[in-house]
């Protein structure tokens, strides 16, 4: 298969966020580029920054390494992991000396963005710009259907009316809720799994030392009845990882019973919109959140209590589980990647890497080194093997029993 055969002359993605965006970059990149167009759904010029921290696994550090080329580095390394007991001691039986490089959901966006359309930001100070085409990003996008033409595959969208275009390719990058896969595949349910993820950071400088001794350069974990939480560091204002301005990230899991009224609470806003997936940074209503600082108090190591007091723009994610039985659609013209294909809970700290995975691959395949039967292949068995394994650690982590309970 040669390059001249597998390129498409132009590309729809479907999704702005990262996986859209590295799908993208690897377009622009090809000797013969496609005129690529990302539609996202976010009426905003920038997606805004949730607080979220990243753990940049292999296939993310590849993917940047091969594609973005930042010129700087893009994690903090932990180069330690260990639990928590509940009275805030490290339990010496969980030391692990393994490293692991966390970053920002922000800072590599940022520099996606970059590289896609040349958006200058704090994060991009200094770096240098290259002469790869650039892709158009439209904002407001709303994909209203997507069917096969005979010059390709029709797409059509509301944004201030509406819009259709054809393209020879059409990527669903467009997260666990892919209004693509609904379209194409509609049998495919994404389903609450029963507990939700509290997030949040603070600042490093504001914990105290006892914190900072445990937190600092560490993974650490606790563990109880129907609740995990861990932390660490990633970059601060701007992509900085100048130590003392770093931002400390933590992520509790909790179980929480659909239909019940303490999560019917949760998940309504201040605003009194019930949030099916996610309840934004702002959103929170200072009752909910005061009660949980208070249950914090109660069962978490101090440390972690303390980093939960501290933190003063939470979110809430409800963990889900959905995956595709199949990535490609329409005569192999619909490609659905990332979180659109499977997503995964966070407890594979996996969802990034599966878009770097998918995105190196596809570059695999539009260079000939791959064919797209292999290349199906590889998708599909990565996010098969790692949404199983999300399951497994989370229903051991909040239904089962865990070595590590405190």
């Amino acid at each position: 298969m040669s390059t001249q055969s597998t390129t498409p002359k132009s590309v729809i993605i479907v999704g702005g966020s990262l996986a859209g965006l590295m799908h993208a970059l690897v377009f622009l990149s090809l000797p013969s580029p496609p005129k690529v167009r990302i539609l996202e759904r976010s009426p905003t010029a920038l997606l805004h920054d949730q607080g979220a921290g990243v753990v940049a696994g292999n296939e993310t550090q590849e993917f940047f390494a091969k594609y973005v080329r930042p010129g700087r580095d893009i994690a903090v390394t932990s180069p330690m992991r260990h639990y928590l007991n509940r009275k805030r001691d490290v339990m010496p039986e969980t030391v692990k000396h393994q490293a692991q490089r966390m970053t920002s959901w922000d800072l590599l966006y940022h520099l996606l963005r970059w590289r896609i359309e040349g958006r200058e930001s704090g994060h991009t100070q200094g770096l240098e710009a290259d002469d790869r085409p650039k892709a158009q990003y439209d904002n407001g996008c709303t994909v209203t259907g997507v069917a096969e033409d005979p010059d390709g595959i029709r797409l059509t969208w509301t944004q201030h009316g509406e819009h259709s275009a054809i393209a020879d390719l059409v990527i669903a990058a467009d997260g666990a809720s892919s209004t693509i896969r609904r379209l194409v595949a509609p049998a495919v349910e994404r389903k609450y799994a029963g507990y939700v993820g509290w997030r949040g950071t603070c600042p490093e400088t504001e914990l105290s030392e006892a914190a900072r001794e445990v937190f600092i350069e560490r993974f650490t974990f606790y563990h109880t009845d129907g609740n995990q939480i861990l932390g660490y560091v990633i970059p601060g204002r701007d992509g900085t990882l100048e130590p003392g301005k770093r931002l400390f990230n933590w992520v509790w899991y909790c179980n929480s019973a659909e239909g019940s009224p303490e999560h019917e609470d949760l998940m309504t806003g201040n605003d009194g919109k019930r949030h099916a997936i996610t309840l934004p940074v702002g959103a929170m209503k200072g009752s909910v959140w005061k009660r949980q600082q208070e249950y914090a108090a109660e069962i978490l190591p101090p440390q972690f209590a303390e980093a939960v007091r501290k933190t003063e723009q939470p979110f809430v994610q409800a963990i889900t589980d959905v995956i595709s039985s199949q990535s490609s659609f329409m005569d192999g013209k619909v490609l659905l990647v990332g979180d659109a294909l499977a997503g995964f809970r966070p407890h594979t700290a996996a969802s990034t890497g599966q878009a770097a995975f998918d995105a190196l691959t596809l570059g695999q395949w539009m260079t000939g080194e791959i064919t797209k039967e292999k290349y199906d292949e590889k998708v599909l068995e990565f996010a098969k093997r790692l949404q199983h394994h999300g399951v497994v650690l989370g229903e051991r982590s909040q239904f089962g029993r865990h070595p590590f309970n405190g």
